[in-house]
């Protein structure tokens, strides 16, 4: 299922840094996603900053620098906040802007280890396999 790869692909837009308790800083918690997501420019520019195709903000590089990591540890130093809004961001960014989500997905899951652990593109190879009938 999509949504589950979605609460660990992008675990929020900018909350990232590890910090001593072993979890990602929540200093960007009050970030507006909601905003983010209304703003094409916006995130067209967090876009452009994951997949190094624009320059980042200090809170675009946290956010790169920390995918890799969250991946790897299926978003355990990810705060309930950070999965809500990495939820809604992914859910979004899926839904409406799909060459987005391709994007993202060839930059932090090239041989698409973690879209096969966590079963995404599943429902597509069913729809597929359904259509080849």
């Amino acid at each position: 299922m999509r949504c589950q790869l979605l609460f660990l692909l992008i675990p929020t837009i900018a909350q990232q840094m590890v910090s001593a308790s072993d979890k990602y800083t929540t200093r960007y918690d009050y970030i507006d996603i909601d905003g983010i997501l209304k703003s094409e420019r916006l995130l067209k520019n967090y876009f452009n900053c994951l997949v190094d195709k624009g320059p980042c903000t200090r809170e675009g590089l946290e956010l790169k620098n920390t995918i890799p990591d969250a991946l790897l540890t299926d978003c355990s130093k990810c705060s309930e906040t950070q999965k809500m809004q990495a939820g809604k961001v992914m859910a979004f960014v899926q839904l409406y802007h799909p060459d987005m989500w391709e994007a993202v997905l060839k930059k932090f899951d090239p041989n698409g280890i973690f879209r096969k652990k966590y079963g995404v593109d599943e429902d597509d190879e069913d729809e597929e396999e359904e259509e080849d009938r």
